[in-house]
């Protein structure tokens, strides 16, 4: 695994893990590497020195560091605490909701971009969120 600091054409830096050099490259030329603030893919790799440690002086991987991201983690925390994760079955919820066949509630979950845009073309009122579930293992 490498870690890149990334800038984006907008100012934002922010830290990424790939598998190797060649994996980032390949993701940046295809356009799959995005600001992890604002989204946009216009994404370079910035100066970066190399991170010593000694002994047991260890910094955390990341640290909160602007604005956005104390938003993000807000968000998260409001939308982990005041709605139901349903996985990646969100998309027949959300319709099923919509359709009157179950309880209306807020809920988050995965859906395709297929099953989104779809929700999106059926006048069914979704957002993406800017993270996923946390891993739990």
């Amino acid at each position: 695994m490498i870690r890149y600091t990334l800038k984006c054409s907008t100012g934002h830096s922010f830290d990424s893990w790939f598998s190797d050099s060649a994996t980032y490259e390949r993701l940046e030329k295809a356009g799959h590497v995005s600001c992890s603030i604002c989204g946009t893919t216009e994404v370079s790799k910035a100066m970066m020195a190399p991170r010593v440690t000694i002994g047991q002086d260890r910094a955390p991987l990341s640290t909160e560091t602007s604005p956005e991201e104390t938003a993000i983690k807000q968000l998260r925390e409001k939308v982990e605490a005041e709605s139901d994760y349903v996985g990646n079955t969100f998309a027949q919820e959300a319709r099923r909701m919509h359709d009157g066949e179950s309880d209306a509630r807020s809920i988050w979950g995965e859906a395709t971009g297929g099953e989104a845009r779809a929700l999106v073309e059926d006048g069914i009122p979704v957002i993406p969120l800017p993270f996923g579930p946390r891993k739990t293992h």
